[in-house]
């Protein structure tokens, strides 16, 4: 039995549609809808640069430390797997820090005052490869640089700020902090 369309029905549905046009029943979840994204990408780059800055801040500090620990000769025989231990177990926020962390030292000439390009070899996770890096403890009376580059992790690699940094194969960014000190007699 098929019902024919009376204008009844017409206006029945015509009514029907106009009071769900009309309705503002789910306004404000149309307004959540729109806003949270906006919301969630403003608070997930604050988080971003927040750790990224905990950690630089930790690394800057650790390197510092453990620079005066060996101009004051607490450590006699300094290698780099001395000082990538001895970084690592002051940065408390770093994830596989041993793993992740190069090191380079080397001497500045005071004649020539030759500096280092501004490229620092970190770590290449993908490949498993710790860069080829000069260390040197120095001589008496040397100027003596030291970098520290250690390879992070994003905590929202997609979103603000982790989206703009430049990032190793794996997704991670390095970390560079410097330091320098002269070698006592």
């Amino acid at each position: 039995m098929i019902r024919q369309i009376t204008p009844a029905i017409l206006r029945r549905l015509r009514k029907r549609i106009l009071h769900t046009i009309r309705a503002e029943d789910g306004v404000a979840s149309l307004e959540f809808v729109l806003a949270i994204p906006v919301i969630l990408a403003v608070f997930m780059a604050s988080m971003e640069s927040g750790v990224l800055m905990t950690r630089f801040i930790m690394l800057e500090q650790s390197v510092d430390m453990v620079m005066r620990n060996l101009r004051l000769g607490q450590y006699p025989n300094p290698d780099a797997d001395l000082l990538k231990d001895e970084i690592c177990s002051r940065t408390v926020i770093m994830n596989d820090c041993k793993q992740a962390i190069s090191i380079e030292m080397m001497p500045i000439s005071t004649t020539a005052w030759n500096m280092p390009g501004n490229n620092m070899g970190c770590v290449d996770r993908e490949d498993n490869v710790q860069p080829a890096l000069t260390f040197d403890p120095g001589a008496a009376h040397e100027i003596m640089l030291v970098r520290v580059c250690v390879v992070q992790d994003a905590v929202f690699p997609t979103t603000g700020i982790g989206l703009k940094l430049p990032k190793d194969g794996q997704g991670g960014y390095g970390l560079v902090a410097m330091s320098a000190f002269v070698n006592e007699p």
